[in-house]
């Protein structure tokens, strides 16, 4: 009887050392899923980009060197300029017709080729002129600034959305500036 009561005890420790480790291979594996979610996706989105890309410069209704192409959670983005609106509806044809787009965001401007030099000088003066103020403020060193025909795009990631909307003011601010597309995120708080 005491050794059927010794070997329950011992098994019921042993149960009840175990179940901790258990509950920590459990979220060790559900993190290393979602590591691997998170690289299948960015494998993914660096597919559809390359994908895309290669079937702009393939079409010969788009000049795929004047397309710039980002892929975020399989929607693509189109941006650049090209020399009609036929060209920009075709690029916006070819990308939806990638296997794994899921959308497009054709964000393209149409410039005539006689006016693109101008209009291109005057858009990296509009995207120095947005850094400058943006290097004044160390919140917003680090923010990526593009400018299409007058259009400033705003990515990366900040601290907060306060800090995003100051962002979107700044930039509206400086001379030239048409509109202003803030795709910066919010960095998401740390957890442990």
């Amino acid at each position: 009887m005491r050794t059927q009561f010794a070997t329950g005890a011992a098994l019921l420790t042993a149960v009840l050392l175990a179940a901790p480790l258990n509950a920590g291979a459990a979220d060790t594996m559900n993190k290393a899923e979602d590591t691997t979610h998170e690289v299948k996706d960015a494998v993914s989105d660096s597919w559809l980009t390359s994908k895309t890309k290669i079937a702009l410069f393939s079409d010969s209704r788009v000049k795929g060197r004047d397309v710039s192409v980002e892929t975020t959670n399989g929607k693509v983005f189109l941006r650049g300029k090209v020399d009609s609106q036929e060209a920009k509806t075709a690029a916006g044809d070819v990308a939806k017709n990638i296997e794994g787009v899921k959308s497009v965001k054709n964000d393209l401007q149409v410039v005539a080729p006689t006016a693109r030099k101008a209009v291109q000088a005057n858009d990296k003066e509009i995207t120095k002129a947005v850094e400058r103020r943006f290097d004044k403020d160390a919140n917003l060193k680090k923010v990526d600034v593009r400018t299409d025909a007058g259009v400033v795009v705003l990515s990366g990631e900040v601290p907060n959305i306060s800090v995003s909307a100051k962002a979107s003011e700044m930039a509206h601010q400086v001379d030239g500036v048409q509109a202003v597309k803030n795709e910066l995120r919010v960095a998401q708080a740390k957890t442990n």
